[in-house]
């Protein structure tokens, strides 16, 4: 994945975002995920590539646009997987709350891997590289506390675990408190935060809990590019989610997946905000033109870089 391929997925990742941006606040989270599609749709569609979509907005049936094993590219050029959220946080975009963004993980067939996740729950651990080797899912999230402490120098309560609002965190947010920690809520879309616990400038420092598992690869790609650390654990509501992973995934589906089990070897995550939050500002407009913040990560450089662009033509249409 080159510097080239970069710029090229920067784009995408910014078209979506400007896309969705028009409806920011408008309460209408079909027609932002729409928008959002059709932009980094069109755009990818552009690309001199052979692109594969293995994570996307579901299957073909249940999406029209950016749906698991749609072809994307010109048909000339290096085959590459490619891991799609267009509008992560429908609802923050509908009602303008922070953290919504549109996000892509990519690698060349061959250099790297995604892997292609079944459409369930996964329960995740992420932290940064300071943690890295530390944690441990499977262990009381009191004890990962504790190691996270030591791990960065600070005290338990100077903390801040991310963590969905949901019912069933009840258990899992009421353990953080007790061990002295603070719980960042985050009503939606738990990718943008668990990207932010990878940057040490962040106020985020781990994410704990269970989240989709197609938005866990992409997570993965990140965390990867970022040298942090990622655990997860398949979650399945129904008997038929199990029947299709045990399809899907090799090995065990039971198993505690690491970082280089969802993503591996060469990789570049590309992601551009749609409303302001904990890793990225949002599409901001001025007078005859835009601007929008994005993050571009290569595995292979080690390289993170954070790009604000001016659309001045964006801003004439």
């Amino acid at each position: 994945m080159n510097r080239h391929h970069n710029l090229d997925f920067l784009r995408v990742t910014e078209a979506a975002a400007l896309s969705a941006a028009r409806f920011v606040g408008k309460g209408d989270r079909d027609g932002a995920d729409q928008a959002a599609c059709d932009g980094m749709r069109r755009c990818l569609n552009e690309l001199e590539m052979c692109g594969t979509i293995v994570i996307g907005e579901g299957e073909r049936d249940e999406a029209p646009m950016l749906f698991i094993g749609e072809q994307l590219g010109t048909g000339e050029g290096p085959r590459i997987q490619i891991a799609v959220d267009p509008l992560e946080g429908t609802n923050l975009c509908a009602n303008g709350t922070p953290n919504a963004i549109a996000v892509l993980a990519a690698a060349i067939e061959g250099e790297g891997k995604l892997m292609h996740a079944p459409d369930c729950y996964m329960d995740k651990l992420v932290v940064g590289a300071e943690c890295r080797g530390i944690v441990d899912i499977t262990l009381p999230p009191r004890v990962n506390v504790r190691l996270m402490s030591k791990a960065l120098g600070k005290d338990v309560d100077e903390l801040i675990i991310g963590i969905l609002d949901r019912a069933r965190h009840e258990q899992l947010i009421r353990e953080v408190r007790e061990a002295g920690a603070r719980v960042h809520l985050v009503p939606d879309g738990d990718l943008s935060v668990a990207v932010a616990a990878l940057d040490v400038d962040s106020d985020v420092d781990a994410l704990m809990g269970i989240g989709g598992a197609p938005e866990g690869v992409i997570t993965a790609a990140a965390t990867l590019c970022c040298h942090g650390e990622m655990q997860a654990r398949l979650v399945f509501s129904t008997d038929e989610q199990r029947a299709r992973a045990e399809k899907m995934v090799e090995g065990d589906i039971d198993r505690v997946f690491t970082t280089e089990d969802l993503a591996s070897g060469h990789v570049m995550f590309a992601a551009t905000g749609i409303t302001s939050g904990d890793l990225l500002k949002g599409v901001r407009y001025r007078r005859g033109y835009a601007l929008t913040e994005s993050l571009i990560m290569r595995s292979q450089a080690g390289t993170i870089r954070r790009i604000e662009t001016t659309h001045q033509e964006y801003g004439r249409r």
